[in-house]
């Protein structure tokens, strides 16, 4: 399955992005769909997942102000971010597994700049 991430952009703090990931093929199949993010220097961390059965788990910074979703009759994933904050910048990258826990594909990153 190839990923292509997109949404990115620049957005002052408080507001808002979507990023969506298209998938080259059905994704039905996919145990769970991924956001995760990386900045210069820094490690890639997990933002959210979704899994096939739309149970959704986010790290403690982004709770409550990102929401992920998958549709799978379209292949495609997003991540809704509202209420940003410098600190969420980041490029951001779209993955996707077949079993809990592994990654088996990568998207290339979309950069997502929060101005103070």
């Amino acid at each position: 399955v190839q990923l292509q991430a997109s949404g990115g952009g620049l957005v002052q703090t408080g507001g808002s992005l979507r990023l969506s990931c298209a998938a080259s093929r059905n994704i039905s199949s996919i145990n769970h769909m991924d956001w995760y993010r990386q900045n210069p220097g820094g490690q890639r961390e997990l933002v959210a997942t979704v899994s096939v059965n739309g149970i959704t788990n986010y790290r403690p910074s982004v709770k409550g102000r990102f929401t992920i979703s998958r549709d799978d009759a379209n292949n495609m994933a997003y991540l809704q971010m509202d209420s940003l904050k410098p600190e969420d910048t980041a490029l951001y990258y779209c993955a996707a597994g077949r079993r809990y826990g592994a990654v088996d594909h990568w998207g290339q990153g979309t950069q997502v700049t929060v101005s103070s």
